[in-house]
């Protein structure tokens, strides 16, 4: 893969942001963005433990959904206090996916500013996101679209970045926003998927505190490297063009994905990871042959 660095700031202007990376589509990081919020010493584990500990949470972990389940089956169930000494205790790859603090911990709504960016955040859906020092979730981009703002909270946590033009040479799997299950991102296995070595993306070290902006319909790697927890504040998309092809993602795409998985289980699951091999496959033979030329 060709990865690069993204821009970052301390700080950024409204005017200058929207300029220079909201209307160009252009991932941006910018160091110690929450540590301006009055409550910034409140956001880590141990508040979460003490406000949230005996909530009961559905479990991921690395491992690509059972074909014979919905794809977002949890693996298990646990307290969030016992959730949080697991991940702090040792190695874990269990994660918490899409914790909506509107619903679950309301309280925290108060304990964070939104940013003055020119960006029009969808505020019913703040939501949290936790991982140990093992788990990372798979190349994805977001089935709504949206650009958000993704702020990270105690370890480090290294990110992937792409656009949608990589597509073909990430493996994507069809009626899906996924690439192919058995990727590894951390160490590329170019023989296996030589596409990868064509696809152009950027890499990311977040530290606690700071905030990637990432552009609607970005590709993106997520790896905690240490175990915490990050808040995304989303925008739904308002061009009617890609409001349009959201709608198509949301109601049809993801639907008739769900039932052909429900119908066909593994067989369909391996038919679509081998078309993407193959589509990867033929992108990259593309590029190869127009570079010699």
């Amino acid at each position: 893969m060709i990865l690069e660095n993204v821009d970052v700031v301390q700080d950024i202007s409204k005017e200058d942001f929207q300029k220079n990376y909201f209307k160009k589509h252009k991932p941006l990081l910018i160091k110690n963005f929450a540590a301006r919020w009055d409550a910034f010493d409140q956001w880590n584990l141990a508040y979460i433990r003490k406000k949230a500990g005996d909530q009961n949470v559905p479990l991921y972990d690395n491992k690509p959904a059972d074909a014979s389940k919905s794809s977002d089956a949890p693996v298990t169930n646990m307290k969030m206090k016992d959730y949080i000494d697991r991940i702090k205790s040792g190695p874990s790859d269990l994660r918490i996916f899409f914790y909506i603090i509107t619903d679950r911990l309301p309280e925290l709504l108060k304990n964070f500013t939104y940013p003055d960016l020119g960006i029009k955040f969808f505020k019913r859906l703040p939501t949290l996101f936790f991982g140990g020092s093992e788990a990372h979730v798979l190349m994805h981009y977001d089935v709504d679209l949206g650009d958000f703002l993704h702020i990270h909270f105690e370890g480090k946590k290294r990110i992937l970045l792409f656009d949608q033009k990589q597509s073909a040479f990430l493996y994507k799997v069809p009626l899906s926003v996924h690439t192919i299950y058995d990727i590894d991102y951390e160490n590329p296995d170019y023989e296996k998927f030589p596409a990868l070595q064509c696809a152009k993306g950027y890499e990311i070290f977040m530290e606690h505190g700071d905030a990637l902006f990432i552009p609607g319909a970005f590709w993106h790697f997520n790896r905690y490297l240490e175990p915490g927890f990050s808040m995304s504040l989303r925008a739904l998309p308002n061009k009617p063009g890609v409001f349009a092809n959201m709608l198509y993602h949301v109601f049809i795409m993801r639907y008739t994905d769900k039932l052909l998985r429900k119908l066909f289980k593994a067989k369909w699951v391996d038919y679509k990871q081998k078309w993407a091999y193959e589509k990867g496959t033929e992108a990259f033979e593309k590029k190869r042959k127009s570079g010699r030329r």
